[in-house]
């Protein structure tokens, strides 16, 4: 059999464009894209149930004041990819769990008009990338533990607002929830949800206020890609987290590392005041890489009173402004001001940075044997040389030891002032490890070796202002100004020892 191949006929002739189709012809695109262009993300509103009739008239949505998370979540389903659910103001009463998909934002009028109250073990869950929170109030109550013979619940080791997934600005959103809940806000890695590495969050201007929980808490589950990174928080408060009513004895404002590891953490311009126990905190055994602190504060935190049976550096209790067990951690324009038992806590620091801090009033807050006000000790050997490095801190009014540095070495310290510390037991400061303060567990035998210390020290307060103890290859320089009985004491130390050529010590009446 032939197979004929049929021809193509002749195509019509065609006539040119003319120069007035072209121009029309070009408009009508330009239009087009222009359209395209200016067409608005869609989105969607969803009113209250107490809201006003005019927000109610313009609603997609209207919620009636019970299980209003249905309304909000069906708003959320029927988004297009990248769209809004705005809600209006008024308090939407949640007796469920709001989840929004990937790429959508949720946004109300602003925290103070707009407000999601949740009970019944609901929640706000983020576990899709590229989710936007914006401009409302969160409050979470009445938590339990549902768990059966055949099923887990972990709602209480939650956050009223539960983030789960990379790529998540939450902006102008404050919470608090009482003590059934571990964290108002939580970033939490959990592979059965979401299983890459927890990245790329920002909070701006977030607050938690008045809490029975830790404002801000970061926690891995599971033990693959267990490190948080790249968080961002910019003008963010913790207030009274913990102070009225606490989910466990440790509750902090900030807690950036409970079981996560966490690296590029930046922290700028936030406030911890209040709580139950550390302003800012990190745990012992996490890893704590490239971690910034700009222009923070931590104030009249340790709420909770020094154990009468407490050795220092024991990891059960905290007290402190800014908590730093160890790591790659900088504060820069940092000041703890009023904390309870510390200002700076630091701990095996492995290259940290406290850059232009200061210190006021330690002790003032609670009833802490032994305030102090930079606390530096190391009780296990660490890698980086200088291990820490203090330049310009202060410690103005200290109620106990303006500085004690324990066990350090390659510690650099430049510039340091000390002014009227209290001192504990006739001591202003301690440079060194005198017998029964060695941190616990410690396998250090020298109190400070190998170290640059440069102060600037006044005060009639105690009996002694500096007490050089203990001390192995250590040079000193700067100027101590005192009228107290013995301004400098040096005691038992070490081969290479204390060099104080440099040290000037002199009468108070000498600089008037």
């Amino acid at each position: 059999m032939t197979t004929r191949l049929h021809e193509k006929p002749a195509d019509p002739p065609r006539t040119r464009p003319t120069g007035t189709d072209l121009l029309v012809g070009v408009v009508i695109s330009f239009l087009l894209v222009q359209g395209v262009a200016a067409a608005p993300v869609a989105s969607l509103v969803v009113a209250a149930g107490d809201s006003s009739p005019v927000a109610k008239a313009q609603a997609n949505y209207t919620c009636d004041g019970l299980d209003d998370q249905a309304e909000i979540q069906a708003a959320l389903a029927a988004l297009p990819d990248g769209g809004t659910v705005v809600l209006s103001e008024g308090t939407f009463n949640c007796s469920g769990s709001i989840a929004p998909a990937a790429g959508a934002t949720l946004k109300g009028q602003g925290p103070e008009k707009t407000s999601l109250e949740f009970s019944r073990n609901g929640m706000l869950n983020v576990s899709e990338e590229h989710v936007t929170l914006d401009g409302f109030h969160i409050a979470g109550s009445g938590y339990v533990n549902a768990s059966t013979n055949t099923t887990l619940d972990l709602s209480q080791w939650l956050g009223v607002l539960t983030v789960y997934a990379s790529g998540t600005r939450v902006h102008n959103v404050t919470g608090t929830a009482d003590a059934s809940i571990q964290a108002v806000f939580l970033l939490l890695h959990n592979p059965n949800i979401y299983a890459p590495i927890l990245e790329d969050v920002e909070f701006v201007n977030c607050r938690a206020v008045d809490t029975g929980t830790y404002g801000f808490l970061h926690n891995a589950w599971g033990t693959t890609n267990t490190t948080i990174r790249d968080i961002r928080y910019e003008n963010c408060a913790a207030i009274n987290c913990g102070r009225y009513g606490a989910f466990n004895p440790w509750v902090t404002g900030f807690d950036f590392a409970e079981q996560n590891d966490i690296e590029g953490l930046r922290v700028t311009d936030c406030l911890a005041e209040g709580s139950l126990e550390s302003g800012f905190h990190f745990e012992w055994n996490p890893a704590k890489r490239d971690c910034v602190f700009i222009n923070c504060s931590s104030r009249d935190n340790g709420q909770k009173p020094c154990p009468e049976d407490y050795l220092l550096g024991d990891p059960d209790f905290f007290g402190s402004g800014f908590y730093l067990p160890g790591g790659q951690v900088s504060l820069v324009d940092c000041r703890a001001e009023g904390n309870g038992a510390f200002g700076f806590f630091v701990i095996n620091p492995d290259g940290m940075l406290l850059y232009n801090c200061t210190e006021s009033g330690t002790g003032r807050v609670s009833a802490s044997a032994k305030p102090i006000s930079y606390c530096i000790l190391q009780s296990l050997p660490v890698s980086e040389n200088p291990s820490v490095v203090m330049d310009h801190c202060r410690s103005l009014d200290s109620n106990g030891w303006a500085l004690f540095v324990c066990g350090t070495n390659n510690a650099l310290i430049r510039d340091f002032t000390m002014v009227n510390p209290a001192g504990i037991d006739g001591i202003g400061a301690i440079l060194g490890c005198p017998s029964g303060e060695l941190p616990v567990n410690s396998t250090i035998d020298a109190g400070v070796s190998n170290s640059t210390i440069d102060l600037a020290a006044s005060g009639d307060r105690p009996q002694t202002l500096v007490y050089i103890v203990n001390n192995r290859n250590v040079t000193y320089s700067g100027r101590v100004v005192s009228d107290a009985a013995r301004p400098v004491v040096v005691e038992w130390t070490l081969p290479g020892g204390a060099d104080l050529t440099d040290l000037e010590v002199l009468p108070a009446s000498s600089t008037a």
